[in-house]
């Protein structure tokens, strides 16, 4: 049975555990193997089943094929760049993948520095930093999360100046070679802390020599790439937006379909007929806009309910039953009654 992840992601400790901790596939046992277990086997099936589900497998859609090309591209370029190295940010709405665009970014490249250099080689490396910006960030506090993430110790008594060499000669002397800044519309360029905390990560991207990957939420519309520090930015920094999926066309249906698929195929149920996800593929795009990660909710949470109920398939009466976020759920209300779009009091 897999264990519960015990530290956050933006700790090494966490960072290693969701490099390691892949969702393990577990077999799906014939009627005769299950009527052999205990009661207590029978349970420790189920659990496994229902840890496997909670978390399911990461599709390779196309945002997450075309943000590994651009940053492994990126990392091979910038290798011997002594100063102004290109980055990429990685932007669109919430629940696009942005995140799981990034996270399989940083994992895949640290997989694969240890498949080239051995387990024991590699471990001597951190070749991936992965931290957050937090709400209304100082310059100060951007440098204590990076030091967080190598485990520095805390001192409240130091200085931004001090946290901030130490980080940066720590992180050069253990050759990472890719950092992830998720939440990066947290910075509001607009306010002097803001632009602060802006120059502050330029400056974290000049002394440590590795490749640095932003994702947010709609960062054009945050100001981070205008005016003069936006313009340094913009100048050195590509741009990779998430979209929901479209279901207008053939191949945006074809797309739209081979992602269900996929889906369906990694499911454990019992009694799942095959391609009965698929036949629901215009009902499922209605009920999640096409958003990627209202989808992997909606999937997970029917599968974990049919394991817990005994059905052990997925149908359209038990995707009804699930509830998603707010945004995906408003959008399908507005589809059903166009009326009320423009006119609140209808």
């Amino acid at each position: 049975m897999t264990s519960a992840v015990s530290f956050p992601l933006t700790t090494r400790e966490g960072w290693l555990q969701f490099v390691d901790d892949g969702p393990a596939e577990p077999k799906l046992l014939g009627d005769a193997e299950l009527g052999l277990l205990a009661a207590a086997g029978h349970l420790a099936y189920d659990q496994d089943r229902l840890d496997y589900h909670s978390r399911l497998i990461v599709v390779a859609t196309p945002v997450i094929r075309q943000v590994y090309a651009t940053g492994r591209r990126l990392v091979l370029l910038n290798r011997h760049q002594v100063s102004a190295r290109r980055g990429l940010i990685v932007t669109g709405a919430a629940g696009t993948g942005k995140t799981t665009a990034v996270t399989q970014l940083g994992r895949n490249h640290e997989l694969l520095l240890r498949s080239r250099l051995g387990q024991q080689a590699a471990g001597e490396r951190v070749p991936v930093v992965y931290v957050t910006v937090p709400p209304s960030a100082t310059p100060k506090m951007l440098a204590s999360e990076f030091a967080r993430f190598a485990g520095l110790p805390a001192n409240p008594r130091q200085n931004q100046a001090e946290i901030t060499n130490a980080v940066c000669d720590v992180m050069s002397r253990l050759r990472v070679d890719l950092v992830l800044i998720d939440e990066i519309h947290n910075l509001n360029l607009a306010t002097r802390v803001g632009a602060d905390a802006s120059d502050q990560l330029k400056y974290l991207a000049e002394r440590i020599p590795a490749t640095f990957i932003y994702a947010g939420v709609d960062v054009e519309g945050t100001g981070l790439l205008a005016g003069t520090r936006g313009r340094q930015i913009a100048g050195r920094f590509g741009v990779i937006t998430c979209q929901a999926f479209a279901y207008g066309t053939t191949p945006q249906r074809q797309e739209w379909h081979a992602l269900i698929a996929t889906l369906e195929q990694s499911l454990r149920l019992h009694r799942h007929p095959p391609g009965q996800l698929l036949k629901l593929a215009g009902y499922l795009h209605e009920r999640t806009d096409g958003m990627i990660g209202s989808l992997s909710h909606l999937i997970r949470g029917a599968a974990v309910d049919a394991i817990l109920d005994g059905t052990e398939k997925i149908t359209r009466q038990a995707l009804d039953r699930i509830g998603i976020d707010h945004a995906a759920e408003a959008v399908r209300a507005r589809r059903k009654n166009p009326r009320n779009r423009h006119d609140p009091f209808a």
